[in-house]
């Protein structure tokens, strides 16, 4: 603190008093309403703060220990299972090596303009999504309320597939691993495989049947799975001893949840190079197919991706960045954090389709086999002659090179009667191009691929622990975007709220660990998410750019980074980014109205999916997950509109949103004029600091967009009060 600091903060308090007795010897005396509205600053006792021009006046908010953890904590919020299992998926479905081109383009046009904007407005105004977006303007503040449903119905899905890794976890401590094998059944009279696994795999049996236990269709609930209630249970009871200190025990958390995955895939993919075929993986994954590049099919989802790989919409990331220090470089951190998550995805997807192409060499060397021995056969029967097979081929120790030589001869000569020698072409690029993703990529093939491996039960080991550490860092931002902005917005104890979130959570939570469980993931993470957060992102855009002022903004930022942004993201926010969402927007509607509403029944005799249509009652659940996450909008809206709510009530107009204290106008108190400030004697008042403000409005006055810095600046009663340094953002 400087030398003269205390002088420094003497005369700004005596300067305050003096601001407000002026103001009220000013007033109308007739003004009765004016007379009855008093100004009420908390009583809490004051820290010595440097308020001198430039200083870092810091509120008690809670802050990071250090750079790196914040680092950490936004890396694990946006780098999930998606990255693992979506990414490569989309990657090998859409071209490729190409597919990277269009997702660049839009991580750089959407992803990192719009992560930047929220990581911003959260360390400006140093609040959880519902203060931040009351702060711009009342009328927005259900822009944080919807953010706020999608985090829970989220986090109530997200959660259960945590519950499905830990199970696995649990089973990965045995050799040989229970999915390596289909189990025998035993009767009176002999010992047989079960049906069910021998028509499907032994890894697609353990999943549906031994881990899920799946029911036949949505509507058949079947009772719960208690084996995954049990896992469900110390999935929430995991996130919940995590997050009730906040940040001060999730972020010590992120050091080994973040950088744990990393690890993992390093050494996934060290161990997957040194497999056989792993090459052939990894060249078929990225060789490029420019020609799909020029379809909107592909753009629209690397744009999709590209909006939920960042986490955008979801608050978990203002609610990071608003336990930042107001000068940190939030722009660096946008960047960094991007791309971070851009290469982890790379990462992740070389490590698949290395695996991938080890497990696709497996089947190829059996799928030779088998043929060989059926021409074996043709050719004892006489049904193929000797002199088509070239005198290089040894039929005990073919190669796959050979075999393919061998399979065109006999396609070429027995034209006509191909078909019936039921023989097959083995290519490894036909299994590579089974594309499979989510639950099909970590829980069944990559699975499979284990059970190949030398030692695979510590590399199975620590396959889902990396999934329970990916969804944890990802689950403590969808929470945290619950928990700060109820705490910060309503004032309720962090702990308890997150107890109470946890505990509601996981009973509504039972619904997916039913046997018909997997059914109501798939319609949660199909609908509860995608529109809302997309609506969600275009009205925080608007937000700031059009009701704020994007000229303003930049002047903020200006401020808050000690340097001008480029006027890239001047244009970005202004044009680009609102245009790109909304073409999303509608191209996410038409796909959806193309698209049957349904899911993938798995049918225990023919040991196969099914396409189900969604029951009657099922759509109406769909379409109310959609209305549900976007409803607060317009309710708020409208309740601001027609101020239907008294803002002398302590609601949510009647807080000042303002780094530093919260300052509230309890109005039609009774009490002297005089005694303006409670609590605090004239030399105890504290000083105002940067960016604090203090206003008041007329009892029953007309309810405007009075939050500072909104559309009204600092206020209307108060605006032309000498001495109060400008509002900002």
């Amino acid at each position: 603190m400087p030398k003269n600091s205390k002088v420094v903060k003497r005369e700004l308090d005596d300067e305050v008093i003096e601001s407000v007795k002026d103001l009220l010897s000013n007033e109308d005396s007739s003004d009765d309403a004016f007379k009855k509205s008093e100004l009420m600053v908390d009583d809490q006792e004051e820290k010595d703060v440097d308020v001198e021009e430039g200083s870092d006046v810091e509120d008690e908010r809670p802050a990071w220990n250090s750079k790196l953890q914040y680092i950490l904590a936004q890396v694990g919020f946006s780098v999930g299972l998606g990255n693992v299992w979506r990414f490569p998926y989309l990657c090998q479905k859409n071209g490729g090596g190409a597919y990277l081109v269009p997702y660049l383009i839009l991580l750089l046009i959407i992803g990192i303009p719009l992560f930047f904007l929220e990581l911003a407005v959260g360390q400006r105004i140093r609040r959880g999504s519902i203060g931040v977006w009351n702060y711009i303007s009342p009328k927005l503040g259900g822009i944080g309320f919807a953010s706020c449903v999608v985090c829970f119905f989220v986090a109530l899905y997200y959660n259960v597939i945590i519950g499905w890794s830990l199970f696995y976890f649990s089973q990965s401590f045995q050799h040989p691993l229970p999915w390596d094998q289909c189990p025998l059944v035993k009767n009176a009279s002999h010992t047989f495989v079960e049906p069910e696994c021998e028509k499907s795999s032994a890894t697609t049996y353990y999943w549906y049947r031994e881990a899920l236990n799946i029911s036949s269709s949505l509507s058949e609930s079947g009772g719960l799975n208690w084996k995954m209630t049990i896992c469900l249970l110390a999935a929430w009871v995991m996130v919940c001893l995590a997050m009730i200190k906040g940040i001060q025990s999730s972020g010590k958390i992120m050091y080994f949840s973040s950088l744990f995955p990393y690890v993992v895939l390093l050494c996934f993919l060290i161990r997957g190079l040194l497999l056989n075929g792993s090459v052939d993986g990894i060249r078929h994954m990225f060789t490029p197919n420019l020609a799909i590049m020029l379809e909107p099919k592909v753009w629209r989802e690397a744009a999709t991706q590209v909006f939920f790989a960042l986490g955008l919409g979801f608050g978990g990331v203002i609610a990071f960045s608003s336990y930042n220090k107001r000068d940190n470089n939030c722009h660096f951190d946008a960047v960094l954090v991007s791309f971070i998550n851009f290469f982890t995805s790379v990462l992740a997807t070389l490590v698949v389709f290395a695996v991938l192409g080890f497990k696709a060499n497996i089947i190829n060397e059996k799928c030779v086999t088998q043929n060989s021995e059926k021409i074996l056969k043709l050719l004892k029967m006489g049904s193929l002659s000797q002199d088509m097979i070239p005198h290089h081929i040894n039929f005990s120790s073919i190669t796959a090179e050979d075999y393919n030589l061998v399979y065109d001869i006999i396609k070429k000569v027995k034209e006509e009667q191909f078909n019936s020698l039921g023989l097959k072409s083995c290519q490894i690029e036909d299994e590579l191009n089974k594309a499979v993703q989510g639950t099909g990529l970590a829980f069944i093939a990559f699975t499979e691929a284990m059970t190949h491996f030398p030692a695979s039960p510590f590399w199975s080991v620590m396959f889902f622990l990396m999934l329970v550490n990916l969804g944890l860092g990802s689950m403590f931002g969808t929470i945290e975007g619950i928990i700060t902005p109820i705490v910060d917005t309503f004032k309720v104890r962090k702990e308890i709220l997150t107890v109470i979130c946890c505990l509601v959570a996981f009973f509504i939570g039972l619904i997916f660990v039913q046997r018909s469980g997997n059914y109501f993931v798939t319609m949660f993470d199909d609908y509860s998410a995608t529109l809302p957060l997309l609506i969600v992102v275009i009205l925080e855009n608007i937000a700031v750019i059009r009701i704020y002022g994007i000229d303003k903004f930049m002047e903020d930022l200006k401020d808050m980074l000690g340097f001008s942004p480029s006027q890239y993201y001047y244009y970005m926010w202004k044009y680009v980014s609102p245009f790109v969402l909304l073409c999303l927007l509608v191209a996410s509607i038409v796909q959806m109205g193309l698209s049957p509403p349904g899911y993938n029944a798995w049918i225990e005799d023919t040991a196969m999916e099914e396409f189900h249509s969604y029951p009657t009652w099922g759509m109406i659940v769909c379409i109310s997950l959609m209305v549900l996450a976007i409803l607060p909008v317009p309710i708020v809206f409208m309740v601001r509109r027609c101020n239907l709510i008294d803002d002398s009530s302590g609601s949510l107009a009647s807080v000042s949103y303002k780094r530093g204290r919260i300052i509230k106008e309890p109005v039609n108190l009774e009490g002297d004029n005089t005694s303006l400030i409670h609590g605090k004697s004239p030399s105890e008042v504290p000083s105002p600091n940067f960016g604090k403000n203090i206003y008041r409005k007329q009892t029953g006055s007309p309810t405007l967009d009075t939050a500072p810095n909104g559309r009204y600046g600092i206020g209307y009663l108060m605006a032309d009060m000498p001495d109060m340094p400008e509002s900002d953002l």
